[in-house]
């Protein structure tokens, strides 16, 4: 029996109601996660909108797609009926990533600390007791959670119309796997002897060891990058912000609806992150300044989410200004982000002592990212394929250890999955940067960051919300497609001795 798709009226009830819940729940998180408060409570902002997630109601809502038309609003039912049933599993994860603890030389450590914590400790042995740790716990207190969650959803999803996970994403929600698969493939095959060169070289002078001997607790110290810290101190790290906003024509300090919170607090998570409460009109940016180089990338990350969001025209629909492909804000956020390890910037905003050698190591970075993620979208297609998910736990370690010569811990195959296979809009939007940056070198020079035109350019695309996909947002402006080769092709430039 067909559905009855909702009525033209339904569905602007449903995308009013829809504008709450996301508000409340962006808010929720920012409270929780900025440090203002210590429990994650989601069952009331879930209760008080229980319409929205309500099975037969998502139903509707799949019947009155039409091509693009309603699609997001589906694709929002269905990820809100599927967060609704695992709801609790979301809050108790929550829970014990706040208050889960491990002594350490006569002091106690947050579970949320313990990555900085090894990231920050120049000892390996130290940092391989810290992992272990980590690892216990994962494996103790959170993976029984995230099995039971994830059972959950299979069970759920035939309700939504497709016999798995994967199926529904890719058939039902229209995303396009099968092609940005076999460019992952592709990218993975064409970089793989520059990956181990490059990378191999960049541990031994950051951390010590060769990519051969390097473990994960390895690699939260290279990423960490301590040897740069005295060219990234935390407190240059917003003025240099603000500076690169005004250089395009945004007065940071000016705006009313970006909300800074930059105080720190104990249970504050340590990692920058946007919370867009009100598209435009409320949006926070929080930071907990560490200083460092991998600090200073996470804010200017954040602020270019920021950003895009406050400038999101209110006219747009919801589904326009909240919805939609997640690889557009993503790749704005990547398009600030990779100024920090640009050398026009590094040498105009900071006067940088070794911009070509940082420029080397941030691409070295960027290598590594693309190809782990690249490989997460391999290892979540199979997994959200597989009836039994608790056998993906070798087949996880296989395809990111061979991507990235490092084997990950098998105990990190549950929780290294985002939902709704959200690792495709980073992929995409890592090219998405690659393109757009040349494209403005190309039009206003090397320094296009110092240039008000630029910033012009960037604000009336922002207004544009998630409206357009990251796809069309590109062509318009270049005329090309998104494709990964120019990820590749920008790192080569940048390791000219390893291309």
């Amino acid at each position: 029996m067909t559905t009855e798709a909702l009525s033209e009226r339904e569905l602007d009830d449903y995308r009013s109601g829809a504008d709450r819940f996301l508000a409340e729940l962006d808010e929720e998180y920012y409270l929780h996660y900025a440090g203002h408060k210590p429990d994650f409570e989601l069952r009331a902002i879930y209760e008080r909108h229980a319409d929205l997630t309500d099975l037969e109601t998502v139903k509707r809502v799949g019947s009155a797609v039409d091509g693009r038309e309603n699609l997001e609003l589906f694709r929002f039912g269905c990820e809100g009926y599927l967060g609704e049933l695992t709801r609790g599993h979301a809050e108790r994860i929550a829970e014990l990533e706040a208050t889960l603890e491990v002594a350490h030389n006569g002091e106690t450590i947050g579970y949320r600390m313990l990555k900085p914590t090894i990231a920050n400790e120049p000892d390996r042995a130290v940092r391989a007791r810290l992992e272990s740790m980590r690892n216990e716990l994962t494996e103790s207190q959170l993976n029984p959670i995230h099995v039971d969650a994830v059972e959950t959803t299979q069970r759920a999803v035939p309700e939504l119309g497709a016999p798995n996970y994967h199926l529904l994403y890719r058939d039902r929600l229209a995303l396009e796997l099968d092609g940005l698969v076999a460019q992952c493939r592709a990218f993975l095959d064409q970089t793989d002897r520059l990956y181990e060169d490059s990378m191999d070289r960049t541990l031994r002078e950051q951390v010590g060891v060769g990519l051969a001997e390097a473990e994960r607790y390895d690699l939260a110290r290279f990423f960490r990058g301590s040897s740069w810290d005295a060219a990234f101190p935390a407190d240059r790290m917003l003025p240099a912000l603000r500076g690169t906003l005004a250089n395009l024509g945004i007065d940071l300090d000016a705006q009313a609806n970006v909300h800074l919170d930059v105080e720190a607090r104990p249970t504050k998570t340590p990692r920058a992150f946007c919370a867009p409460i009100e598209v435009p009109g409320k949006v926070m940016l929080v930071i907990q300044p560490m200083g460092g180089p991998d600090d200073w990338r996470a804010l200017f990350h954040e602020a270019g989410h920021t950003e895009h969001f406050a400038f999101t025209s209110p006219d747009l629909k919801m589904e326009e200004k909240r919805l939609g492909d997640n690889a557009v804000t993503e790749g704005w956020a990547m398009l600030l982000e990779h100024l920090v390890g640009d050398q026009s910037w590094l040498t105009r905003m900071l006067s940088f002592p070794k911009p070509q050698e940082f420029a080397a190591e941030a691409a070295v970075n960027l290598l590594f990212f693309v190809r782990r993620y690249s490989a997460k979208l391999l290892y979540e297609v199979e997994f959200h394929a597989a009836a039994d998910p608790t056998t993906m736990r070798s087949r996880y370690v296989e395809l990111l250890g061979d991507a990235v010569k490092i084997e990950p811990s098998p105990t990190d195959y549950l929780a290294d999955i985002d939902s709704g296979y959200y690792c495709t809009s980073y992929l995409r939007s890592w090219a998405f940067e690659a393109q757009l940056s040349t494209f403005l070198r190309e039009e206003y020079g090397s320094d296009w960051f110092t240039r008000r035109e630029a910033g012009s350019l960037l604000k009336e695309l922002w207004e544009l919300g998630q409206q357009p996909t990251a796809d069309e947002l590109l062509k318009d402006v270049t005329g090309a497609p998104i494709e990964l080769d120019a990820v590749a092709d920008k790192i080569r430039t940048a390791l000219p001795s390893f291309a």
